[in-house]
């Protein structure tokens, strides 16, 4: 078995004063691999994602990254671990609209150090390896780098997200609904760029959605409903 980037045990979450959201007994992702894990709304999904960033904190069990206890770190020190081991793809992008496609993507290397480091020793400079990521999924123009995000298609801000997700070689890339506005037919070209840019990276991909027609690509698929007993506790209540 390979070793488990991500290692979730006996996680509960709740919002003060609100029912139980979370209870997943056990949950695992290991270093290399891929997972689609099929997430609708109202599933929790988005406060799954917090735990797994360190935004927040489980009221018990354990999230542990890396072989890191999220939970024993201070605010600040998870903050620092995040940027510095994880990659985000948002199902809006969250491009900054003033800043140019390169600005974009450099940004995780202007927050951390490690991720500035490898993308240096990978490519030369920061500068190198975002012009080579772009370059990889589709955006190799160099007129292209130098414009500002809010001028861009909305494939083209998917791609420049990804590029931004994946520079500095985090272990992990965690995409949100990041193919919602596209056609079947991008939806597909896109995540299969996506899968070789992780493995290039040697990033593990957790990829949530509620698309269940593109989870035969990846090496595991689990449902977050059937995963998470808080939710099947709901139904059964309302059952």
């Amino acid at each position: 078995m390979r070793q488990a980037l991500i290692e979730l045990t006996d996680l509960r979450f709740a919002w003060p004063g609100q029912a139980p959201l979370l209870d997943i007994p056990a949950l695992r992702l290991e270093a290399g691999a891929s997972l689609f894990l099929k997430g609708p709304s109202g599933s929790g999904k988005t406060t799954l994602l917090g735990l797994l960033g360190g935004v927040q904190k489980p009221d018990s069990g354990s999230v542990r990254l890396l072989g890191q206890e999220l939970g024993e770190l201070t605010l600040s020190a998870r903050d620092r671990f995040r940027v510095d081991h994880t990659g985000y793809i948002f199902q809006q992008f969250n491009l900054l609209p003033f800043l140019s496609l390169r600005e974009n993507v450099e940004l995780p290397c202007r927050f951390s150090r490690s991720r500035a480091e490898r993308a240096a020793q990978r490519h030369g400079s920061v500068d190198a390896a975002a012009a080579t990521l772009l370059a990889h999924l589709g955006l190799s123009d160099p007129a292209l780098l130098n414009r500002r995000a809010d001028s861009l298609s909305i494939g083209q801000q998917q791609r420049v997200a990804a590029a931004r997700a994946l520079i500095g070689q985090p272990e992990l890339v965690i995409a949100d609904e990041p193919t919602s506005a596209l056609d079947a037919d991008s939806r597909e070209a896109f995540i299969r760029l996506l899968f070789a840019e992780c493995r290039e990276a040697g990033s593990s991909l957790l990829f949530v959605s509620h698309d269940q027609s593109l989870a035969p690509l990846f090496d595991r698929q689990l449902s977050l409903a059937e995963l998470n007993r808080a939710a099947r506790t709901a139904s059964d209540l309302e059952a």
